[in-house]
């Protein structure tokens, strides 16, 4: 009971936090789980199911001041949602300390993306296949779909295999390779997180790794966390916050190395 509570309270942090930039935060919900001593299997799943409530959350409030662009959402996130259904359901079949180790791999590569300055790129109108003008609201930009969609269905095998979300890969990748305003690609990432999340979530399920007493109560506290941090975001942009999870996950990557090893 007392390592549920210290759960709660560090993944109810971890909501509010995630919540305002748009990830899911699945590494640290992961990361959290497993130094509590629950396995990877479980750890993957749960967080899948917190991703997916918190996500729904953000993105009803991304939404309701129109931050969400559901069109892009639409075109370039079935390719993740079909691999994080592979991922989750072939997870099953991997060595939990191989997961573990994929998934520190994985923090390592999400905080270099993390580390490098987000700038919003204007990308010109482009009259190539494959390229997909977009306009919404008073914005314009060209959505590079030969780039968008092989690293959106690469992204989906990983997230649904250990659990993450893909929100750390898929803003920078709206915003560097797309045009995408950096507020827009935060609000459209929550629709496309809990997509994944859900997925992912169903994949693991087929091989019987949901745990009710951990999961349900994991989840209500991280709801009200994310829509704590989602209220928060709409009216802010909390950049600093880059460079702190970009070290916490190096930390978190090293942690989970040895805990492999002991």
């Amino acid at each position: 009971m007392e390592m549920i509570i210290i759960m709660s309270i560090l993944i109810f942090i971890i909501a509010i936090s995630m919540s305002m930039v748009g990830k899911g935060g699945g590494n640290f919900y992961i990361i959290a789980m497993v130094l509590a001593g629950i396995s990877m299997h479980h750890a993957a799943m749960t967080s899948q199911m917190i991703m997916m409530a918190t996500s729904l959350t953000s993105m009803i409030i991304f939404n309701k001041h129109k931050k969400v662009d559901w069109k892009l959402a639409l075109v370039i996130d079935p390719p993740t949602d079909v691999m994080a259904f592979v991922g989750g359901y072939f997870a099953g079949n991997i060595e939990g300390n191989t997961l573990k180790l994929v998934f520190a791999i994985l923090l390592v590569i999400v905080s270099i993306f993390m580390f490098i300055p987000v700038k919003q790129k204007v990308i010109e109108d482009h009259a190539k296949i494959g390229y997909w003008k977009r306009k919404f609201g008073d914005y314009e930009y060209a959505v590079n779909l030969w780039l968008a969609l092989p690293i959106t269905a690469l992204v989906g095998v990983f997230a649904g295999a250990i659990g993450i979300s893909g929100g750390a890969f898929k803003v920078p990748l709206m915003v560097l390779a797309c045009g995408v305003p950096m507020e827009i690609a935060v609000g459209t990432s929550s629709a496309m997180v809990a997509v994944t999340a859900l997925m992912g979530f169903i994949g693991h399920s087929v091989n019987g790794n949901f745990n009710a007493q951990i999961a349900i109560p994991l989840t209500i506290i991280a709801v009200v966390g994310g829509l704590i941090g989602s209220k928060y975001a709409v009216k802010s942009k909390p950049k600093n916050l880059k460079i702190i999870f970009a070290v916490i996950n190096l930390l978190a990557a090293i942690i989970m190395i040895i805990n492999i090893m002991v």
